[in-house]
Parts: C-alpha cells; structure tokens; sequence
C-alpha cells in the first residue's frame, strides 16, 4: 500500500477550506425530526425578573441567523432572539415548552407561570410566547424548577427518555425559599432521566455559583454567556444536546446485587440503570461449544462530572469465583462524561479442556466505579448479549491476522470531495458510512456514532479530522479534546492501547485529527492475546464513535464543530472464514484496495492530513489517560491450554 506524502501546503489549505467549509452554523435548517424517546421533553425557564429589562452592555450583536441584537439591547431583547434561534435548530416535533418567572408581579414569590406547555415542537407558538414576556418582578428561581419538573411528561414504567430543564437567568434567587440548589439535588435524584442546565448571562459572583451549583446538582451543564451573541450559542448547544441524546433499545431488566436471583439472560438486548460504585448481577447457561459476546454501556448525561479514573467494568463469572474474562473502560478526562462501554467474551478454548470450556450457569458482572465528587446519580445502562456458534465440523479457519500491517497509520485514505452526512446518537440508530469522505458537525459533549460494514479478511481504517474554528474572544480555556473509538459488531472496543493509533487528541480551536482502525477480520483471532485483536473475529457493522469534549464551549465560537471522517474498507472481502476462501463476488467487481481509496478531486476539502500538536498540560493529560483507558482481563483462557496457537499469523 503507498505511503501518504507529507504535504505542507496541501494540508494548510485544506485546513483553510475547512474552516470555511465548517463556518457559522446557526443559519443551518433545523435537523429532521425524529420520534424523541417516550417520556423525553426539553422546558425553557426563563428569567423575566426585572433585571432583564435593563440594557444587556454587550455592544456587540448576534450571529446573523438572528438577525442581530442592536448594541444597547436589553437583556429580555436578546433572550427572545435566542430562544427564537434554539427553537429554529431543534428537531421538529421535538417535544418543547417554555416557563417564565417575574413577568407578571412587580413583587411575588409566587410568579413563575407555564407560557407554553410542552408538547411537538411548535416554533412559531413558543416565539410568540416569548415575544410577550415583559420583565417585573422577582426571581423564584427553586419554585420555578420545581414546578418546570412537573411541566415535563413523566416517564413511563421502564422508560430511557431524556427530559431537560434549561434554565436561563442574570441573577440570583430573590426568594429564601425553596433553596434552588436543593431543590435541583432533589430532583436529579427523582428519576435517571432528569437533568438541569443552566445559562448564565452576564453573571458573576455569587449569581454564577449559584447557577454552576443549580446545574452541578441537577446533573447538567452550566453555560456562561458574557453577551447576546454567546446566549444564543449556548442556548443553541444545551438544546441540541438534550434533543439528540443517545436512543436506547431493549427489554427491560433489573440486575441483582449478588449471584442469588440473578435475571436470566437469552441472546438479545436489555436496559437497567447502575449507580455510583454499584454492582449487578446478570445470568445464562452456555454450552461447552459456543462463544458468548457481552457489551455494557452507560450513558450519562452530556457532560455529567467524572474523574480520570471513573469506570466500568464487566467481567464473566463462573464456579465459585472463577473469571473468563474481565475489561475496564476508563472515562480518561475531566471534562464531563460521554457514553462508556465495555465488552467481555467467553471463547472456548481449541483443546476444550480450559476451566471456562464447560457447559453451565455463567454471570455477566457489571460494575460502575466513581470517585469522590464524580456524578451520583443512576445511568441508563444497555446490554448486549450475543452467540456465536463453532464452525461446521471439517471447516478449517483462516489463519488469524494479528498485525495492521496494509491498515496501519500510513494507509492511503480517500481525498474525494465530501458528502454530508449526520451521525447517529449511539449504536442502536449509528449511521451507514461506506468508503469515502463524509462531513458532519459535532457539539461539545456530544458524541457521533456511525457504522462500516467490514466482511471477512478487510480491516477497517478511517480518520477523524475535526474543523479549523474561530476562538471565543477573550477566552482563558485552553484546549478540551478530541476522541474516537471503533467497536466490532457485537460491541467491544478495540482503538484503546493498540500501540498504532491513539484514541485522543488536544483541541484548541485549530484543526486536529486522529487515526483509528482493525486489524483484519478473521475467525482465529479469538485465539489471539492482544484485546485489540481477539475481539476482530466476526464480519459485520464496525461502529466509529467521534467525541469532543465539553469543555470545546469554552473555545469554539460557533454552536457545532465541523468534521470529517475519511473511511477506508481495505483487502477483498472472502467468502468465509475458512483458509482458502474465494474472493466475495463484490470484491471481484472491484478493482482491489485501491478502489477503496478516492484520489484527490479537488474539493473543498484538505487533500493532506492535519497533524495535530499536543498543547502543553493537556496533551500530558490525554497521554496519561490513553495509557489508563482500557485495561484488560485479570484473567483470560490460554489457547491450547497455553500453547502456541498453530493458526497464529504473527505475534506481540
């Protein structure tokens, strides 16, 4: 496979055309909608105390998409903007309502009132809604939210719906009672599916600590907004993020705390939920034959507060206190959560004879470890379980294909022009991607999901290049991060430690990519050491997860960030997984490896890649977390009761 020239100029004007290409977002049309999860629903509470009638002193004006705030504004003028730009971005029918407080009592504790009950998105009734606001009063900030979580459609028995209270005000609560931070603490402990963001506009002092301590216990994200134009785009971002949260699918199933009475599983899919330092129990009888596939996801709220070394583990449990299996994925930054998963599989050994080759009850063990400090409340956790039965008798694998080798950081990747392409919100709807450049944009605390169809013998390898974007004036944060992961069809992650490519990378506003990839596909891999090979043993849908971190709000001045995903498929798809397998009938149509790749067309993309610099602490930061961030079994079957596996194309 040729080499990828370093190509300077290319690279810098490709770098150009893509901060162009990914410029100001807020005119973009609104996404199409599709059905929101049961029970999920986003209300606005927005301050209408008389503050907000005072001039905004931003001097500046909003994203043209608004139409622009004049200099000298007040506060309420630019909120009706901004709302009206949240309400343009968000998914039709989105469920949305609007709460406003101090807008109809010069003086009142008691002034809070819903303006516009949630229900499928109606853009222009909230508009209007808000159009007649007229700042008076006080500022009821804990009576509001309490009464904003009974405006929000309540969950059904079993439901995964995401429901957000964004909260936006430019002060502090004029009223002793209820406490507002109690009273977010009170409900984020109500229910998995509650969050409370909050919006601070020109706050300081005690008004801003208290709106971090609302959004701190209420499980969400705070947002400050020094002036109009920030408003909309923070508003913009904490109301795209709870509309796209990850969609869930499943039967419903709850975990025990010990073995006894443990739920049984069948192949398929099951939802829970898991707290803080909390362990669940799942069983099921294999045979003596059959591989057994687990995966574990947690999803936290977007941004949710983590430390470096919060994680999940799930390990495969048998006889008294034997394991198959174990894995832990680690979180590996600070800047707040994002969707987590391990995978662990039972794979009999060649011989049969392995301490974990016997036909009999076995127990998936999921377990979620969180530091002092870190988010307390229960995740929604989804569970996969998959079967794979052995070969046919006779069937002799292919050898397995431990090495990168054509996959590896330099393989040529496509430079075609882009198409545009919107990721899905986790792997149950992750979007199609076949070889090519796509385009897409990506919100800080948001991840992308995607999937690649990969077949025997090919060995999937892709790069993420996230978007030149201009800074937020006068912004102190440094850098927050990048970050990718691919998972094989039945949902372990491999792009952890592979000692090719890393899964993280520093982003300060300039463009910054990451590699990823497999190795290739083989059904001998399962006897393989290496966790970043073992688990490339089935065909199917590998899945792309693209991160950025939440702390990107504080650096990117646009709502979203542009990226692009250059994706090859490379090697002829065989017809099997046994040695001397012929070519698949669509790979003898095409040409060989090289078809995967596009050569250069001259669009407005980078035709080179970007090379992304480690900014000082951070990068030290990011390396020490991809060191930590997926670590694997205590203890696994050797093959062959510790022999050389025959079948082994190469070693580590």
């Amino acid at each position: 496979m040729a080499r990828r020239s370093r190509r300077g100029v290319p690279a810098l004007l490709g770098g150009l055309l893509l901060a162009l290409t990914a410029g100001p977002l807020q005119a973009a049309a609104a996404p199409a909608g599709v059905p929101a999860a049961e029970g999920s629903g986003m209300v606005m509470v927005l301050d209408a105390s008389g503050s907000m009638a005072g001039k905004d002193g931003s001097g500046g004006t909003l994203p043209q998409a608004l139409n622009s705030v004049r200099a000298g504004g007040t506060p309420i003028d630019a909120a009706r903007k901004a709302v009206g730009a949240v309400v343009d971005a968000m998914p039709d029918g989105y469920p949305t309502g609007l709460r406003v407080y101090g807008a109809d009592k010069p003086k009142g504790c008691d002034d809070t009132r819903l303006a516009q009950p949630v229900a499928a998105l109606d853009r222009a009734g909230l508009k209007k809604a808000v159009a007649g606001v007229r700042p008076k009063g006080d500022t009821p900030l804990g009576l509001s939210l309490r009464k904003a979580a009974a405006d929000l459609p309540r969950p059904a028995a079993g439901s995964t719906g995401t429901r957000t209270i964004l909260l936006i005000s430019d002060g502090e609560d004029t009223c002793r009672t209820p406490q507002p931070c109690k009273v977010a603490a009170q409900l984020a402990a109500s229910g998995v599916d509650l969050h409370i963001d909050t919006v601070g506009f020109q706050v300081a002092g005690r008004a801003r600590s208290q709106l971090e301590c609302i959004a701190k216990a209420g499980n969400g994200q705070y947002y400050d907004a020094p002036d109009a134009k920030a408003l909309a785009r923070q508003l913009q971002r904490a109301g795209q993020l709870s509309a796209d949260g990850y969609r869930f699918k499943g039967k419903q199933v709850r975990g025990t705390a010990t073995r006894g009475g443990a739920p049984g599983l069948v192949p398929g899919q099951y939802l829970d939920s898991l707290g803080p330092n909390e362990e669940r129990y799942y069983a099921t009888d294999l045979d003596a034959a059959s591989a057994a596939d687990f995966s574990a996801t947690v999803v936290p709220p977007s941004g949710a507060a983590v430390g470096l070394l919060d994680s999940l583990h799930t390990r495969i449990a048998y006889g008294s206190g034997g394991v198959c299996d174990s894995t832990t994925g680690l979180f590996a930054q600070r800047e707040g959560a994002a969707p987590l998963t391990s995978g662990v599989s039972r794979i009999p050994t060649q011989s049969g004879t392995g301490s974990c080759d016997k036909a009999g009850r076995y127990w998936l063990v999921v377990e979620r470890k969180a530091a002092r400090g870190s988010d307390a409340t229960r995740w929604p956790l989804e569970l996969t379980f998959h079967v794979e039965h052995p070969l046919k008798k006779g069937v002799t694998p292919a050898q397995s294909a431990p090495e990168y080798g054509a996959g590896g950081k330099d393989a040529r990747l496509p430079d075609t022009a882009p198409q545009d392409v919107t990721g899905g919100t986790g792997f149950n709807d992750a979007r199609t991607l076949h070889p090519g450049v796509w385009r897409d944009k990506v919100l800080p605390a948001q991840t992308l999901w995607y999937k690649v169809p990969v077949g025997w013998g090919q060995q999937l390898r892709y790069d993420v290049e996230f978007a030149n974007e201009p800074r937020i004036k006068g912004s102190r944060a440094a850098a927050s991060y990048g970050a990718t992961q691919v998972y094989t069809p039945f949902r372990t992650p491999v792009g952890n430690g592979t000692g090719e490519f890393s899964p993280h990378v520093p982003y300060t506003g300039r463009s910054a990519s990451l590699s990823m990839g497999t190795v290739p596909v083989a059904w001998a891999n399962r006897y393989e050491a290496h966790p970043n090979v073992r688990p490339v043993h089935l065909k199917g849908d590998y899945y792309l997860a693209v991160t950025l971190g939440a702390r990107a709000s504080q650096v990117a001045e646009n709502p979203q960030v542009g990226v692009v995903l250059r994706v090859a498929v490379l090697g002829k798809e065989k017809d099997g997984p046994q040695t001397g397998a012929s070519v698949a009938e669509a790979s003898r149509r095409e040409s060989g490896p090289s078809a995967d790749v596009g050569q250069d067309s001259g669009g407005g993309w980078s035709t080179g890649r970007v090379v992304a610099v480690a900014v000082g602490g951070v990068g030290v930061l990011l390396l020490v977390g991809l060191a930590l961030s997926y670590v694997r079994p205590r203890r696994r079957p050797a093959a062959a009761d510790g022999a050389a596996d025959p079948r082994r194309g190469g070693s580590w």
